[in-house]
């Protein structure tokens, strides 16, 4: 089949061959449902179908394109969507029981732009419970599995996302990250995948349970993001989702500023890839390493070491006090009063004081959030993009123990625990707000999927999504799991 109309191609070409008619909607619709066919079984990534809605659209596109109607830049283009996002006539469980028989009247604002860009959406992917994993695995919908070893995992919380990209199930997909639930996913399963500047994209309509259109909650550290086979799908992504809506898009508008550089030997780039609290195994840091020595070969500027006023491990109580706010905004009664109890007895338990602390609490650290970004700011005047790791290891074997703190990561530099070295890389851009592209950089000696986390300046996510883009022509970029392919 030629590749330009694979469904391993990228989201752009795949419009391309839609808009010059080497192949329909309709035509590339059909080879799409037929490998979800054979092999989404075995993967278990996309977890609800919207087949003959998907048929219909398809058809509108072909009809529109015969009668020499404008369209989208995503015309004809399929992708799936998190499961944890409204869309007409579907469940949004967020993989609660409860909610399964749920069906939301309304479109999420982010997909509603997607299909607005001409792409027909396939299905949604699957998701842990309430999103609070870095795994996917729900009682609703069972377990994701890695295409790359079906025995590991895919990641989460938009593990079915990276796995239904990876393994060439839709040319793109939009999910969410919190403290790496695009990165890690895209890391694990060696696709592209773009954490935006915080607001950035719209989240209305992202919530469990059917969506009436009432807004949600206001997010301080969440953002909606895309996962692809390249970088310039990301791009392509974000010119489509990002902006105001609703009453917003009546008084400004917003452009996205064009990369930095586009040549690897302009870029100023810090680093680092130490930490006592979350070492790397040695294949992860042989292969962040050999990128490294790719962009010096390319003559980029390299410095290694935290910006100034940047320290990770301090921040990491305002990071947990802003999170477990979020995560406790719902809690009962009975449950404040047992945090009021942990709090007395430990004022350092961030979580606790998140559940009983007053609002001037909530103030003061977003205040320090809103410094650390600032900090973040002023070293980006001198320097264009930080690179970190995504995580301490590649996709490890599915582990569903409970609770998830007894859970530990078993890498070459010892064992870690769970809850602290899989998401502690990804917390530095979450705090700050700042965009972050994850890059495939390789594989480790065991064959599995390895990326890199490029950090760039608040609203400047095309400089990170650029230098991705640049190092594919240098290291090589996706490639598709041998299973799959």
């Amino acid at each position: 089949m030629d590749s330009l109309v694979s469904t391993f191609a990228t989201a752009d070409r795949l419009a391309l061959a839609v808009r010059t008619k080497q192949i329909s909607a309709a035509e590339l619709l059909e080879l799409t449902f037929q490998r979800i066919d054979r092999i989404n079984p075995t993967l278990n990534a996309i977890v609800w179908e919207s087949r003959e809605e998907a048929k219909t659209r398809a058809r509108r596109a072909d009809d529109a394109l015969a009668k020499g109607h404008a369209v989208g830049a995503l015309h004809g283009v399929p992708v799936t969507i998190k499961e944890s996002f409204a869309y007409r006539g579907s469940p949004n469980t967020w993989g609660l029981p409860a909610l399964k028989d749920g069906r939301s009247p309304r479109t999420a604002t982010a997909v509603e732009r997607l299909e607005s860009a001409g792409a027909i959406t396939i299905g949604k992917t699957n998701v842990p419970v309430l999103l609070g994993d870095w795994q996917s695995y729900n009682p609703v919908y069972g377990t994701t599995n890695n295409p790359w070893d079906v025995t590991r995992t895919a990641g989460g919380s938009t593990g079915g996302g990276a796995a239904a990209v990876a393994a060439g199930l839709g040319a793109l997909t939009i999910g969410s990250d919190l403290n790496g639930s695009i990165r890690i996913p895209a890391h694990f399963c060696g696709v592209y995948g773009h954490k935006p500047s915080l607001e950035l994209i719209g989240t209305a309509g992202f919530q469990p349970g059917p969506w009436d259109g009432s807004p949600g909650y206001p997010m301080d550290l969440s953002v909606v993001g895309p996962m692809a086979r390249s970088a310039r799908d990301l791009t392509l992504a974000l010119t489509v989702l990002g902006g105001p809506s609703a009453d917003e898009a009546k008084a400004w508008t917003w452009r996205m500023p064009a990369p930095r550089h586009t040549r690897l030997s302009e870029f100023r780039i810090g680093y680092v890839f130490d930490d006592d609290l979350a070492p790397l195994a040695s294949d992860i840091r042989a292969l962040c390493e050999q990128t490294l020595s790719a962009f010096r070969k390319a003559g980029a500027t390299i410095e290694q070491g935290w910006p100034e006023g940047i320290d990770p491990h301090a921040q990491m109580s305002t990071f947990g006090f802003l999170l477990g706010a979020l995560l406790t905004a719902d809690m009962d009664r009975a449950g404040r009063e047992r945090a009021r109890e942990r709090f007395e007895r430990n004022p350092n338990d961030v979580f606790a004081a998140a559940a009983v602390e007053p609002h001037a609490r909530w103030l003061r650290e977003t205040q320090r959030r809103l410094t650390c970004r600032a900090r973040w700011q002023r070293y980006f005047q001198t320097h264009d993009v930080f690179l970190l790791p995504v995580t301490v290891t590649a996709a490890f074997p599915h582990d569903h123990r409970e609770p998830i703190d007894t859970r530990v990561i078993e890498t070459d530099a010892g064992s870690r625990p769970y809850v602290q070295a899989i998401p502690y890389w990804s917390a530095s851009a979450t705090l700050a707000g700042l965009p972050a592209t994850v890059a495939p950089i390789g594989h480790t000696t065991a064959g599995l999927p390895v990326g890199i986390q490029i950090i760039a300046p608040m609203w400047e996510d095309r400089t990170s999504i650029e230098l991705a883009d640049l190092l594919s022509g240098s290291i090589g970029g996706y490639a598709p799991p041998p299973e799959a392919a």
